[in-house]
């Protein structure tokens, strides 16, 4: 396996004409046109399927689009309490939770505002199942199909050890008492066939227990909207499953629904020199974009050069390690240019930071079909100082 997460987008797209100067910088500026043709394929795959399909918030959750995703989603997938009320208050539609370990104080709450909640283990679900009988919450089960897709070890649910699902080998009919439905996540930015392999490794496994469940939820990292995702297949695929087994199945994209919708705009602060040309910008790995550290992986570049004036690109943290990558521009850089990195709409956004006081990037929503542009949000030292004490 590689050690480095390879870029599975980058389409600049519409964003190849946006004037980057329109927008304060550091900026995620979301391409609302671009979402709304990622949800129209997707419920396409809803409506020909037959599957739930539901948008994933841990990916993305603007919710100053839960409107628009409303139009064309089923509803949306949860991580914990907050998520569940935030699909529950804005977007409508089904709520399915999972997280993988719920506490007493919040079970309540997720139970009130959630249609399934998906247990981890057996253990949590014995725990809470009384609970979520009576709330009439379906109940599931996450199960570790011990069948590995993953580019990145860290990062695949099924990898050795992995504290993610019951594994498949664990099953019992005592395990699934009070099941309805078994939710499976292997996936991370990946096409039809891994999934397809996975199901070929796990459906003789499941077969004895099928015929006394309700569902089936294939969780996320689907890349369906990508242009190579085979479409036709994933829908032969659901639709043979519901034939087959008389089951209701799920899906839970998240970066399908922004993929290639949303960049990240930044600015030049400084171009110093030690070995090779340097690069500090306002966008920050660290706080900004910290899947390029964790996967890691390099962000695509909007207009990269093929060959021409090479810098590596870090943030303005003291963080040694806040390096975005090398990149490579025709023309040599200048102290205050503007730059976007492609492909930011989802995981970004959700995981942006204030460590070392930096800013947070302020959001834009703009419409490439009509050009119409608007700030749905800036922050400021307050957004800072109220998550301290």
């Amino acid at each position: 396996m590689s050690d480095m997460m390879q870029t599975q987008a980058g389409d600049a797209g519409a964003f190849r004409h946006f004037d980057l100067s329109r927008v304060p910088s550091p900026c995620f500026v979301v391409d609302a046109a671009a979402i709304e043709q990622n949800l129209r394929i997707l419920k396409s795959v809803s409506d020909q399927s037959g599957a739930h399909i539901l948008s994933a918030l841990k990916a993305f959750s603007m919710f100053s689009l839960a409107p628009l995703v409303r139009r064309y989603l089923g509803g949306t997938c949860a991580s914990g309490v907050f998520e569940a009320r935030l699909g529950r208050e804005e977007y409508g539609g089904e709520v399915a939770t999972f997280c993988a370990g719920y506490k007493d104080s919040d079970i309540d709450e997720i139970l009130a505002l959630s249609d399934h909640i998906i247990f981890n283990s057996p253990a949590q679900k014995d725990r809470f199942l009384a609970k979520a009988q009576a709330a009439n919450v379906s109940v599931g089960l996450r199960i570790n199909p011990e069948h590995s897709e993953g580019e990145i070890p860290k990062y695949d649910p099924c990898a050795p050890c992995s504290r993610l699902g019951t594994p498949v080998s664990h099953l019992t009919p005592e395990v699934l008492e009070g099941v309805d439905g078994l939710h499976m996540h292997t996936l991370c930015e990946q096409g039809f066939d891994p999934l397809a392999r996975t199901w070929a490794a796990v459906e003789p496994k499941l077969r004895p227990y099928l015929a006394n469940l309700k569902w089936l939820n294939f969780g996320g990292g689907h890349h369906i909207t990508r242009a190579d995702y085979d479409r036709a297949a994933l829908i032969s695929f659901i639709k043979n499953i519901r034939t087959s087994y008389d089951l209701e199945v799920y899906l839970e994209p998240g970066e399908a629904v922004a993929l290639d919708a949303g960049i990240l705009v930044g600015e030049i602060l400084d171009l110093p020199r030690n070995g090779m040309d340097l690069a500090i910008t306002d966008i920050s790995a660290t706080c900004h974009m910290p899947d390029v550290i964790e996967a890691p992986y390099r962000p695509a570049l909007l207009d990269e050069a093929g060959a021409g004036h090479s810098y590596r690109l870090g943030g303005p943290s003291c963080l040694a390690g806040d390096v975005i990558g090398d990149y490579t521009w025709a023309q040599p850089l200048a102290i205050g240019q503007r730059f976007a990195f492609l492909d930011q709409a989802h995981y970004s956004m959700v995981k942006t930071n204030t460590f070392n006081g930096v800013p947070l990037p302020a959001i834009a929503l703009w419409n490439s079909e009509t050009n119409a542009l608007t700030m749905v949000r800036q922050f400021d030292y307050t957004d800072f100082k109220e998550r301290l004490s």
